[in-house]
This record gives structure tokens, sequence and C-alpha cells, in this order.
């Protein structure tokens, strides 16, 4: 696998770490494929069942698309990699993914952390789509994605303006989960994903999956895809061994299925 992209496992939980920080994480062609690639053997991985996702240093957890790459030729493997940008910002994966933000995470790098699920953030983080000062807009999701994070009046605020926030002001927002200390983002990070991974991963992604179709949905049909969900979790394996590992006041041992 590509240097530019790092992998670490621990348990059940796959670490990925953008390792561009000359270029503040930068996605150019080679980050695109790997992370392609690495996200479509995570999501049939069964012993993957969390994954965080941070940028090395603690400048940026990514500055967005490298411009000079861009440049060089590069824009369909950019922009056009399965998954979409980054391999990432359009791709349907059921399993829970952690952003670890050690950094700023502007224009595009926003967009990567808006395709996940949950986000710990650094306390010396900036977030922002500053695109309009170039003369292009967010294209990779942010402008769908950050006014159902955020109050739309704030979002639109954002993509017109350019201007950044702060951690404490996404915290704030709701736009972060938790703000920590920089030196311990990736461990925070890496805890919380510990105390998902610690719970049945069947039950972890029909919940997202609940969750996730159902805010773009009226009730009325958010109670077909509940009632599905209920039906398969249910009756699987992991919905007998909990009550079976609760009355024998032991830990469970999931099978995910």
């Amino acid at each position: 696998m590509a240097d530019e992209v790092l992998r670490e496992r621990r348990g059940h939980i796959e670490i990925l770490t953008i390792n561009r920080p000359e270029a503040r994480n930068a996605i150019n062609g080679a980050v695109s494929r790997a992370m392609a690639s690495i996200m479509e053997g995570l999501a049939d991985d069964p012993e993957c069942w969390v994954v965080v996702l941070t940028g090395s240093g603690d400048k940026a957890f990514c500055a967005g698309m490298d411009l000079k790459a861009f440049a060089g030729g590069e824009r369909d493997e950019i922009m056009g990699a399965r998954g979409g940008f980054g391999g990432l910002t359009q791709r349907e994966f059921a399993k829970p993914l952690i952003a670890a933000v050690n950094g700023s995470a502007l224009a595009g790098g926003l967009e990567i952390m808006l395709s996940c699920d949950l986000v710990v953030a650094a306390d010396h983080a900036s977030f922002g789509v500053p695109e309009a000062k170039r003369g292009l807009i967010a294209g990779a999701g942010g402008l769908i994605r950050l006014p159902k994070r955020i109050p739309i009046a704030i979002a639109l605020q954002l993509a017109m303006t350019g201007d950044l926030i702060d951690a404490d002001r996404a915290l704030a927002l709701g736009l972060v989960n938790q703000v920590v200390p920089g030196p311990s983002v990736l461990e925070e990070a890496i805890a919380l994903a510990e105390r998902i991974a610690a719970n049945a991963p069947l039950a972890v992604r029909y919940s997202k999956s609940v969750m996730k179709q159902a805010a773009e949905l009226p009730e009325s049909e958010g109670w077909k895809i509940n009632g599905e969900a209920v039906g398969v979790v249910f009756s699987s394996a992991d919905a007998m061994e909990g009550p079976v590992a609760f009355a024998e006041k032991r830990e469970p041992r999931w099978q995910g299925k």
C-alpha cells in the first residue's frame, strides 16, 4: 500500500493516517487511490468494526485537494476516485467512521471530515469551506452535508464568506463531538472507537443505517426502515448472546451476525 496512507490495527479498530504532512495532508491521486482500495477492503473485513481517520503531524487533518497535483494532470484521479473525493466523500460505508481532526480541516478536508460519523477535534483545529475565495465552490459534499450538521444560516455564512471557525465554536455548533488537547486527539478518538467496538457490531451498523436513512425521510417511512432493522437484529446470534452474557455475568462474545 502507498506510503501516502498509513494503516494500523488495534483489535477491531482500523486506524488510517493521511501521510503527507509536507503538503498539509492534501489529497492527490495516490491518496485517493489508496483510500478507495483500503475502504473497499475494510467494508468486507469481518474483523474491522470501527475505522478512525486522521492526518500526519499536528498542523492539518487535511487541506483538501492538492492544487499542484490537480494542475499537474491528476484531476480525474483526485475527483473521480471510487467512493468520491479522497475515496470517501460519496462512499456508502456501513461501519462507524471517526475523524480525529489533528489540525485544520479546510475545503475538501472538511468534506472528508463531514463524511465521517463522529469527530474528535484537537483544541487548535480549525474548520472552513474557503473555496469561494478562490472562485470555486465546495464540490465534494460540503454544501450538502454542512447545513445538515449545523444551522443553515451559519453554514451559508461559512460558504459565502470563506471564514474559518475554531474548535470551540465547532463544538458549540455540534459540528464536532469532542474537543481535546492536541497531543491526545488520536488516542481520544481511539478510546471512542473502543467504546463503540465493545458493542455488538451488527447492532451498531444497523443503528447507524436507520438513523442516517430516517434523517432524510418522513417519520412514517422511517418506521418501515426501523422495522426491517429490528427484524434482522433481533433475530441475530448477537441478540441472543447479549442477554445470555448478562445473565452469566460475563463479557459478551460478539460474532457480528
